[in-house]
């Protein structure tokens, strides 16, 4: 199942502009960085080092292109997935096994998206059936990168949270978050 993000050019506030990271130029970044990234040098280091070449506004496009496909996968057969390969799974650990599949790159998200069951097949989690298994798929630091680049790049570390909340916001209507556990959160953006 393909992620496509759309904007509906009647529903635009002014002063905001076409994403230089749109869907495909994200998982660019994230091949980028699994390319670059080797066992002296883990992927979240090398995501963050090549987060930092880029400018303050695409690191925070990165940011929320990261955050809306986190989102997606923000389902119960996903966090049942996760709690069959993690031995049980908490909310933090499920924000955690989603940043990993992110880190898997574009085909594994996919995978993991369209059916979960798949997840099976990954080499990471079939490593992790074994007694010296590998690492599981459950990756903290992913989440992290973005704000730890742009700390980089403005040598500020407050500044990510604060230029995030001064982005105008594309989609104007309320936002209606329902966890897996049923608990219903609701987000009005700012205007």
């Amino acid at each position: 199942m393909a992620v496509r993000v759309t904007r509906d050019p009647q529903n635009v506030p002014p002063g905001w502009h076409d994403s230089a990271v749109d869907t495909g130029t994200f998982w660019d970044i994230i091949e980028t960085a699994r390319a670059s990234a080797g066992q002296d040098r883990p992927y979240h280091e090398s995501l963050t080092d090549h987060l930092a070449t880029l400018t303050g506004q695409d690191i925070l496009e990165y940011y929320e292109r990261f955050e809306t496909m986190h989102d997606a996968l923000n389902r119960h057969d996903l966090w049942a997935a996760a709690y069959l390969i993690g031995g049980g799974c908490s909310d933090d650990g499920f924000i955690d096994f989603r940043a990993g599949l992110i880190a898997q790159g574009r085909d594994w998200y996919q995978k993991a998206a369209a059916a979960p069951d798949s997840l099976a097949d990954h080499p990471v989690v079939a490593a992790a059936r074994h007694p010296r298994g590998g690492n599981l798929p459950f990756y903290e630091e992913v989440n992290y990168a973005a704000s730890r680049a742009f700390e980089r790049v403005s040598g500020d570390e407050h500044a990510f949270w604060d230029a995030l909340k001064a982005r105008p916001q594309a989609d104007l209507s309320i936002v209606m978050h329902l966890s897996a556990w049923g608990t219903c959160s609701v987000e009005v953006p700012r205007r």
